[in-house]
């Protein structure tokens, strides 16, 4: 058995492979006698199947299976022993050659290829980058603790309205035989000021007339009066007689130790200074994240632009092609931009893998999964608290899912090269406000 490849450029090349009857035939006879022992043919005693008749029978497929198996795996070594770094997989160059399957044939078989292009790492000490502290300003902060004040507030019915309560009112359209609903409309998602204003200082039974496309977008009218977008659409009559029949109001909860012990650990905070410090760090403490996705996204378009190459794009569009049949030449073209983008970013990420020896091991996969497990179960019940055997099994169980064991493994690798590349970079530290981090570009 022969195999090579020669470059055709840069990021092109073709592998070849050579196959005599010697380098087959071993693995055909094996196959065959195997079948025979295993056939269940009519006429013949399971296990008792001479070799020959399964060779007469089912020869030349056996013959073209193991062919086409040897031709793979020796394929796939030779790419993992040369370090060939391929993108895609190796594509069939068609030939005209003919064969007899006669056992007797020297094979030979091409494939393209298509080649990862050489860069140099961009990220070194001349690289410069500006990590946020992200601080929490008072509107942030004071918008927390009133959504945290309201998640624990109850409902009342108070006799005038104000802005933000929920109207359980009828609606009906200022015609005859119009459209007619009593449902609740929320003051708070009001998009017109005007009639926003008029909807405060209303008692029950208190009728006032609005426009409903200038209050509310489409969708919301079409939830509210309880028809079809297009029927939203079609609306002759967009007056309607608003009459209030009960007015709904969340009040926030008292900045009180039965509140704070829904918030924390009993008796952990008692007045309300220490519940604005518990919020403020845990507010600063989400920025973190935020903090970080804005340096992974500077240091994502300084690669994407420090590494300018080419890539075997008519191959790629080849295989993307081979392995999708179903995608239109339209569908193909749209998305390969973006599949370019991506795979430029991955193959960054590999090559600094590969070049540093960066391993990503299962526990830290197994963590991440804790890690985001654990916040889902926070968002949901922010008193419950899973132990960490519980954690646990539930990651266990998640990435036995290989579409999300694929996904988290992804990810790991991505903080692992994140994690890496902040060592080999220069970061600048700079406090800033909530505020002003938002309004940057």
């Amino acid at each position: 058995m022969n195999i090579s490849h020669e470059k055709v450029d840069a990021i092109n090349a073709v592998i070849k492979v050579d196959l005599a009857p010697e380098d087959y035939n071993p693995q055909v006879d094996k196959e065959i006698k195997d079948q025979a022992k295993k056939a269940k043919l009519p006429g013949f005693r399971p296990g008792l199947v001479p070799a020959a008749h399964i060779r007469r029978t089912y020869g030349k497929s056996i013959l073209l299976d193991t062919v086409n198996k040897i031709v793979n795996d020796k394929i796939t070594a030779y790419i993992g022993e040369n370090k060939l770094e391929v993108l895609g997989q190796p594509l069939p160059i068609e030939e005209t050659a003919t064969y007899n399957w006669d056992y007797k044939d020297n094979f030979q078989f091409k494939y393209e290829i298509g080649l990862a292009p050489e860069f140099v790492n961009p990220f070194t000490k001349e690289a410069e980058f500006t990590e946020y502290d992200i601080k929490a300003d008072d509107e942030t902060l004071e918008s927390r603790i009133k959504n945290l004040r309201r998640s624990y507030g109850k409902m009342t019915n108070p006799e005038v309205s104000e802005e933000g309560d929920v109207l359980y009112a009828t609606l009906k359209q200022d015609k005859e035989d119009g459209i007619e609903k009593t449902t609740s409309v929320r003051t708070d998602i009001i998009e017109d000021a005007k009639i926003k204003k008029s909807l405060v200082g209303l008692k029950q039974d208190d009728t006032v007339k609005i426009d409903i496309k200038k209050a509310f977008n489409a969708e919301d009218i079409s939830r509210i009066l309880g028809i079809t977008p297009e029927e939203v659409e079609a609306l002759d009559v967009t007056k309607f007689e608003l009459t209030v029949k009960n007015i709904n109001r969340l009040e926030e909860s008292d900045l009180n130790q039965e509140f704070f012990n829904k918030l924390f650990a009993e008796g952990e905070v008692t007045e309300e200074a220490e519940f604005r410090t518990k919020v403020k760090e845990e507010v600063e403490n989400l920025f973190k994240q935020n903090s970080d996705q804005r340096l992974r996204n500077d240091m994502y378009t300084f690669g994407m632009e420090k590494v300018d190459v080419a890539f075997p794009e008519e191959f790629l569009k080849r295989w993307l092609k081979a392995t999708n049949p179903s995608i239109s030449e339209e569908e193909l073209n749209e998305g390969f931009a973006d599949f370019l983008n991506n795979l430029k970013w991955t193959i960054i990420e590999n090559r600094v893998v590969t070049e540093n020896g960066l391993e990503v091991k299962y526990d830290e996969v197994i963590n991440l999964a804790k890690e985001r497990i654990y916040a889902q179960i926070k968002m949901y019940n922010i008193n419950e608290e899973p132990s960490d055997e519980q954690l646990s099994q539930y990651a266990i169980q998640m990435l036995q899912d290989r579409e999300q064991g694929n996904r988290l493994f992804e990810e790991a690798k991505a903080l692992k090269v994140f994690e890496f590349l902040k060592e080999q970079i220069k970061i600048n530290k700079e406090e800033i406000e909530y505020s002003a981090f938002e309004k940057l570009a």
